[in-house]
């Protein structure tokens, strides 16, 4: 058993053994389950040198102090407070390769997935035949039956599209318990999203069947304190990882999900048009006037809440924001016609040149609403 020597005034840093495994911890809002789950860690590593890192995105309930407290006693314990940043990918991405470990596994603070796997997760990646070993709930032996109807048929129908359209082969691409080697995942990084919730699946679409995969079963839990990040957002963000990977990293998630708000964008466009001129009988030059200005708006709101979410502006923030998006849009709408007049003139058909004018808007739009509205601060 290797023993742990926790350093003190005449016992030098160096003397502590290095952890075989880090375990990855995302958390938001989880100070009642931190505690829990470090106490079950301990109690399943018992001969192994392990530490935990909890990434925490600024809790507003103190989740990170709870840890931090954590780690005053245990030195296996560290605290990564994200301030600025939302979302598990990135959490995970972050808490991973601040690892020290040669093994790093994920797991979920809310107490659902068994930790018990994971001494049996490591030996197997430690054997050296396999490269990911994932939690499965959809092999034999497992289970999700502690989800609902409406849970379990999302999650199923999720599963079938990544296998089907991302030609993932694994019978659980979207579980959140998974140990991967560091080194393996290091070559990865670079092209992963750091939005949304699916990381596994960004991870094994990106290796494109260069990873050598192993499935363990294992019973999803049921919650027992606090409430499920999971909202009606994440079927976009799934969405949006899904068309990336099928680009194979061409374009972004984020850009993705910024063109996807545009296209909705354009049906309150014209929907604000046709109620405004038709119903109302307002003039088309204010009508078309009130449609843009509705659309922009939507667009502002939508984007701030799902495409920027990890950089979501709030308070005086938010009147600011939208000030500065309806000036990068009004820039937009100059390049777009300009674009589109400057290809027609070419002779082009006349949806090339549409399509050429609202891509380079689009375009615009994006890079200046990164770079001026939602800039990291």
């Amino acid at each position: 058993m290797n023993e742990v020597v926790r350093p003190g005034p005449e016992t030098p840093p160096q003397s502590i053994v290095a952890p075989q495994l880090s375990v990855i911890v995302p958390t938001f809002n989880e100070r009642d389950n931190v505690t829990t789950l470090y106490r079950r860690l301990e109690a399943t590593f018992a001969g192994i040198a392990w530490e935990v890192v909890f990434v925490d995105d600024n809790s507003p309930d103190g989740t990170w102090d709870v840890v931090r407290g954590l780690a005053r006693m245990d030195h296996r314990v560290r605290c990564i407070r994200r301030i600025g940043r939302r979302g598990l990918s990135g959490a995970c991405i972050e808490g991973i390769l601040a690892a020290s470990a040669p093994y790093a596994a994920v797991i979920d603070a809310d107490l659902q997935h068994d930790e018990t796997q994971l001494p049996k997760m490591l030996a197997l990646l430690q054997g050296g035949e396999f490269d990911l070993v994932v939690g499965s709930r959809y092999i034999e032996g497992g289970s999700a039956d502690s989800f609902d109807k409406q849970r379990a048929g999302a999650s199923q129908l999720a599963t079938e599209v990544a296998k089907r359209v991302l030609k993932v082969k694994i019978a659980d691409p979207m579980s959140g318990f998974f140990m991967i080697r560091r080194d393996r995942f290091e070559q990865l990084a670079p092209q992963l999203s750091t939005q949304g919730f699916k990381i596994l699946l960004d991870i094994v679409a990106t290796a494109r069947g260069e990873l050598r995969v192993k499935e363990v079963p294992f019973t999803f839990g049921t919650r027992i304190h606090g409430e499920s990040k999971l909202d009606s957002m994440v079927a976009l963000d799934f969405l949006g990882l899904v068309l990336a990977k099928l680009t194979h990293d061409v374009v972004s998630l984020r850009f993705l999900m910024f063109a996807m708000v545009g296209t909705l964008g354009l049906i309150v466009h014209l929907t604000t048009l046709f109620v405004a001129h038709k119903v109302l009988d307002v003039p088309f030059a204010e009508a078309q006037a009130a449609g843009a200005l509705v659309a922009m708006t939507s667009n502002f709101i939508l984007n701030n809440f799902l495409t920027y979410r990890d950089q979501r502006l709030k308070g005086f923030g938010i009147l600011w924001g939208l000030l500065l998006f309806y000036l990068v849009c009004g820039v937009g709408l100059v390049a777009n016609v300009g674009v589109a007049f400057s290809v027609y003139d070419q002779e082009w058909n006349w949806w090339v040149a549409g399509a050429a004018g609202a891509l380079m808007g689009v375009v615009w739009n994006y890079a200046m609403s990164g770079l001026l509205v939602w800039r990291k601060r």
